[in-house]
């Protein structure tokens, strides 16, 4: 996807080589984003450590997920698209039950069913109908543009909008745990797709709503979050870095 220098747990210890290559000819850094970080705070902080304008992420996580993120730097930033455009892993935990406004944390819970008895089989069932080319309806509260404004935007405004479906494509939901109200599971998908929305569409398959409990994205296309480092090590990197430079 990208032929630039990548900035990973294997390759933090020479952080003078990357950030000299991100500031001549580009390049790429794997990010496991924390909870309640927007994917702009991880760009507007290595902007502001590394010193290079041009930075931007390929692909966005929500502020309640965690995960792997790629930041492009410099001339790198050209090669986004094709990042956005790689599949995508997912390990997500849905709650059942209940929903909620954001169809995750974000919001108030509103209680569906205060006691979820569904059987294994049954959820089992219901997470296999997603398998496939499927038309999926983002949640309101989502960076996807409609008429061209951030779906997010008009939902917080309290403006009434009908989220258009789009068609994305599951490759596979596997690696799933019920342990009531919570189901576990790995999702392995195409560009474009809302987990927050097959934690929905489950609880409301199964009829006691659902929604995303907690997300964490495991992999963009061949990268994995295994290889990924915070902003607070690069910061520290670049810190001992400066360190150096004065003794």
């Amino acid at each position: 996807m990208s032929d630039h220098v990548v900035l990973s747990t294997r390759t933090i210890g020479d952080m003078a080589t990357w950030l000299e290559e991100a500031r001549t000819n580009g390049a790429v850094a794997l990010i496991d984003k924390e909870e309640n970080w927007t994917s702009f705070d991880c760009v507007a902080k290595l902007r502001g450590r590394t010193k290079i304008k041009k930075v931007g992420h390929a692909g966005t996580l929500d502020p309640l997920a965690t995960g792997l993120l790629i930041l492009c730097f410099g001339k790198a930033t050209k090669s986004i698209e094709s990042f956005q455009d790689a599949e995508k892993a997912y390990d997500v935990t849905i709650k059942l039950g209940a929903t909620t406004a954001t169809d995750d944390r974000g919001s108030d819970e509103v209680v569906v069913t205060p006691s979820v008895d569904v059987d294994t089989d049954t959820i089992l069932a219901a997470l296999r109908t997603f398998v496939g080319t499927i038309q999926q309806v983002p949640p309101a509260f989502a960076a996807v543009r409609h008429g061209g404004r951030r779906q997010y935007d008009l939902a917080r405004n309290g403006e009434t909008f009908t989220p258009k479906p789009r068609v994305v494509t599951i490759h596979s939901i596997t690696n799933v745990v019920v342990d009531l109200p919570y189901v576990t599971c790995t999702v392995h998908c195409s560009k474009g797709t809302y987990i927050r929305s097959i934690a929905r569409d489950l609880g409301a398959l199964l009829g006691c709503g659902g929604y995303a409990y907690a997300l964490r994205r495991t992999r963009i296309g061949t990268y994995s979050v295994d290889d990924a480092v915070r902003v607070e090590q690069v910061g520290e990197a670049i810190n001992a870095l400066n360190v150096a430079a004065v003794v």
